[in-house]
């Protein structure tokens, strides 16, 4: 299922990782007083009134007086205007949040001259008015030509009710995803890892092109190939660098374009600079793909660059084996992207894995392996309760998910919930996919 995604914009320190919080309702976003504090996450599921959403957390919109650009307003501003026109072209809602006590701010002026142009839902929230008198002083912010502002305080939960009413009664609904009859590859990861070269190498290899097809965003083109006689789309996240001295503040918005990405494919491929290894922001995308249950390849690009001996390989593989423990199942392949080594192991990987995320298990074989791996190691025992498997069935897949029913399910550890898995991927291979375990009492209807 494709939800909505709203995405929180601003300046810094105006509060914009608060509300984040309070509109997932869980602290996920480190909140400072420091200006630019760096965030954990940076998007969160949210519920209000009957509707899912994706809620983003963006860095701050600010002209940086610490680059090195030429030093004029016009350039500084470009790097405003390129900021904000990242974020609307991903979102499907724009919450911009400015500050009471600072008042409008020649930055807000040149943020809110973006989102007037743009055709998508803007809500113009006024945070930290949590009393009458910075209500009243709500109304400076009429000036910014983006209709009725919503004066709240993030902080304490203030007017946040009648800011998600406003919001969810504009919202798309979520679209279902359908399986795509070809397979579609996002290439992803955090900027200059070499997806872009990625991309050029594999359709410089095969040589097949058939047709781009515009993607759901502004600019994002899906290329459709024919490899091996096997159609694929690649979906290109690469483009979101731009020439100039703009590239830093744009990049703060990735996150929005990468969920995009995820979000439509089947399979991803997560590329990563074999020079830096695993960064948290590596860390962050492959956690989107694991969240949205995508099958994953992890490619590790640059491989010409690193100084080798018989073992570079298998200590490279555990480090980040190490570092990106929670996708585990995922292949490495070792790339250069400029001399196109190993190019087709990335392809063929991604098909294994594509085929794991949509394999069905037989009944009847799936129990089987329940019998024999809950004979060789015994489940919980509690006083004089023990955990009982009684049934389990493949309900779905893309992912795979698997329910088994049980007497208690609270007696379900998540070490054997471990052990389950591995004796599943150890049967049937699982490569590149994720596995959802559901456990369930016998009777209750609870997922």
């Amino acid at each position: 299922m494709t939800k909505p995604i709203i995405a929180i914009v601003g300046r810094p320190n105006v509060g914009k990782s608060t509300l984040f919080n309070r509109l997932v309702e869980e602290r996920l976003a480190i909140v400072s007083d420091t200006a630019g504090t760096t965030r954990d996450r940076l998007y969160g599921d949210a519920e209000f009134a009957g509707r899912e959403f994706i809620v983003v957390d963006t860095g701050g919109l600010e002209l940086d007086a610490h680059t090195d650009l030429p030093g004029t307003p016009a350039a500084m501003l470009a790097g405003v205007r390129a900021q904000a026109q990242a974020a609307i072209d991903e979102a499907d809602a724009i919450v911009f949040v400015v500050d009471v006590e600072q008042g409008p701010a020649p930055d807000d002026f040149e943020i809110a001259k973006i989102l007037r142009q743009t055709a998508k839902p803007v809500y113009l929230v006024v945070n930290k008015a949590d009393n009458d008198a910075r209500r009243q002083d709500a109304v400076e912010f009429f000036q910014l030509g983006l209709g009725d502002p919503f004066p709240i305080s993030a902080l304490h939960g203030v007017g946040t009710g009648d800011l998600l009413d406003a919001i969810t009664a504009r919202l798309p609904e979520e679209i279902a995803a359908e399986p795509h009859a070809i397979p579609h590859l996002a290439i992803v990861g955090r900027p200059n890892v070499g997806k872009s070269s990625l991309l050029n190498a594999i359709l410089g290899e095969e040589r097949a092109l058939v047709s781009d097809i515009p993607g759901t965003t502004r600019d994002a083109i899906d290329t459709e190939i024919v490899w091996d006689s096997q159609p694929l789309v690649l979906i290109d996240t690469a483009g979101l660098r731009k020439r100039g001295h703009i590239d830093q503040g744009i990049e703060k918005y990735s996150s929005l374009r990468v969920f995009r990405a995820i979000q439509r494919a089947d399979v991803a491929l997560l590329v990563i600079d074999a020079a830096d290894g695993v960064m948290a922001q590596d860390q962050h995308v492959a956690s989107y793909v694991l969240d949205e249950g995508k099958g994953v390849v992890i490619v590790v690009n640059k491989w010409d660059l690193i100084e080798k001996d018989e073992r570079t390989m298998e200590t490279y593989t555990q480090r980040i084996r190490s570092a990106l423990d929670f996708i585990a199942y995922a292949p490495v392949v070792f790339v250069s992207a400029k001399t196109r080594q190993r190019v087709r192991q990335v392809i063929e990987k991604a098909l294994i894995a594509r085929a794991s995320w949509q394999m069905r298990v037989p009944t009847g074989e799936l129990n089987e392996l329940v019998r024999e791996a809950t004979t060789r190691h015994n489940p919980a025992v509690k006083g004089k309760r023990s955990l009982k498997f009684l049934y389990a069935t493949q309900a779905d897949i893309t992912p795979p998910t698997f329910v088994f029913f049980v007497n208690d399910k609270k007696m379900v550890h998540f070490t054997y919930q471990r052990y389950l898995e591995n004796q599943l991927r150890e049967r049937w291979g699982f490569e590149g996919a994720p596995l959802k375990m559901v456990f369930r009492n016998r009777r209750s209807t609870e997922r």
